[in-house]
């Protein structure tokens, strides 16, 4: 499987839980129809630094529990220090979207967020993987993803463009799709499951001061594969340290998908 490509940092763990807002916002009737709800058992892969992970437990309540995997121990380390501070069960564990470790059959709702769009070409062996955790007799798996090809930042400076493409080269290089949203329908039939759910919106929001997107929390990723230089880095810290505070005039313009699929 492909490198995640993301670096964790300060930014990225804010953007992590702006994420995790807008998804509760808009989101959480769905989730109660797919099985998220006080007792529930819910598997989190590709957990990242747990923002969604603590939300989920805390609807889960006490008797309930959610399992959060991550490839990522640093990111798994936010997460249980999240959960000890929320006071929320959530059991964390080493592995990857299509070799998680946990039980199979065993899961009310199997979420996975906006892990697919990295996977190196592997959507299907994932979620293959991912039915086989839900629960026979009605568990879900519950999938989110992009249609990166159409994000806009309206606003930003030059350099955000060139950033962004060079992103996307970075994921072209790499096998990765970054429509994989507009397909995730597809990906549950093949692996067996009845769709009961498939929808898209288009979040429109002004990032917060200091968020500059995944582009530039890849930006050591592609220094290394060689698509940019240090002082194309430096050229553009420089553009957005000059948007400054002001972000007024900014508007991001994202296309998000999510399907569920239950288990006969």
């Amino acid at each position: 499987m492909a490198d995640y490509s993301l670096t964790l940092d300060d930014s990225e763990i804010a953007r992590y839980r702006l994420m995790a807002d807008i998804a509760e916002r808009r989101e959480r009737e769905l989730w109660a129809a797919a099985g998220v709800a006080p007792g529930a058992r819910i598997a989190d892969v590709g957990c990242g630094p747990g923002a969604l992970s603590v939300r989920l437990a805390d609807i889960a309540g006490p008797e309930g529990a959610v399992w959060a995997v991550d490839r990522d121990a640093d990111a798994l380390a936010v997460a249980s220090a999240l959960a000890e501070r929320s006071g929320v069960r959530v059991h964390t564990g080493t592995g990857a979207a299509d070799a998680t470790g946990l039980a199979e059959g065993a899961f009310d709702v199997v979420m996975l967020r906006h892990v697919l769009a990295h996977n190196g070409g592997r959507e299907q062996a994932i979620v293959d993987h991912l039915a086989e955790l839900a629960r026979p007799g009605g568990g879900v798996v519950y999938l989110v993803d992009v249609d990166a090809t159409g994000f806009r930042l309206r606003g930003a400076p030059a350099a955000y463009d060139e950033m962004n493409e060079r992103y996307r080269e970075l994921h072209r290089r790499r096998g990765n799709d970054l429509a994989v949203g507009t397909r995730l329908d597809e990906l549950l039939t093949s692996a067996g499951l009845d769709v009961i759910a498939y929808e898209g919106h288009i979040n429109v929001m002004t990032p917060p001061p200091g968020m500059r997107g995944p582009a530039w929390a890849a930006r050591d990723a592609l220094l290394s594969e060689g698509l940019v230089t240090p002082d194309d880095i430096a050229r553009w810290d420089d553009a957005f340290t000059d948007v400054g505070q002001d972000l007024s005039g900014l508007r991001f313009f994202g296309n998000t998908y999510v399907a569920v699929g239950r288990r006969a």
